[in-house]
C-alpha cells in the first residue's frame, strides 16, 4: 500500500470528530466504534488497555462532565501501510479543575475505505518539580 496523500486532511478531520464525541459525556460511549475489538491499544495516563470493550470501559469510567479544550497543533504523517500518525498538542480543563497541557497520539490503521484507531496514547503534561 502507498502513502496516503490526504494524511493532513484525514488527521484534522479525525481529531475534530474524535474530540466532538469525547467532549460530550452523552456521546463519549460512541467512540468505541472507532476502535478494533482486539487490535486497538490505548495508553491513558500510563494505564495500558487493549481491545475496544476495555477501552470503552475506560472511557465510560471518566467522571468529568465538562471539558474546555484548546488545540495548539495537529501534526500528521503518512504511514507506509496507508495509515496516518497523528499527534495533538493542546490544553484542556475538566469541570472546575486547573487547566493542563496535554499530548495525544493516534495511529489510524486503514481497513477497507475507512480507518480504525490502532494506537491511542494520552498524557497530561504534568511535571513533578519538587
Amino acid at each position: 500500500m502507498a502513502l496516503n496523500p490526504q494524511y493532513e486532511i484525514i488527521g484534522k478531520g479525525f481529531v475534530s470528530t474524535y474530540y466532538a464525541l469525547f467532549d460530550d459525556p452523552n456521546q463519549r460511549h460512541s467512540l468505541v466504534t472507532m476502535y478494533n475489538a482486539e487490535s486497538s491499544f490505548m495508553t491513558f495516563e500510563g494505564q495500558q488497555i487493549q481491545g475496544s470493550a476495555k477501552i470503552a470501559e475506560k472511557l465510560q469510567s471518566l467522571t468529568f462532565q465538562k471539558i474546555s479544550r484548546a488545540i495548539t497543533a495537529i501534526d500528521s504523517q503518512p504511514m507506509f501501510d496507508g495509515g496516518v500518525l497523528i499527534n495533538v498538542l493542546g490544553r484542556l480543563q475538566t469541570d472546575e479543575d486547573q487547566p493542563h497541557a496535554y499530548t495525544q497520539t493516534f495511529v489510524l490503521k486503514p481497513i477497507g475505505t475507512s480507518f480504525f484507531v490502532q494506537h491511542d496514547v494520552f498524557r497530561l503534561a504534568l511535571h513533578d518539580l519538587a
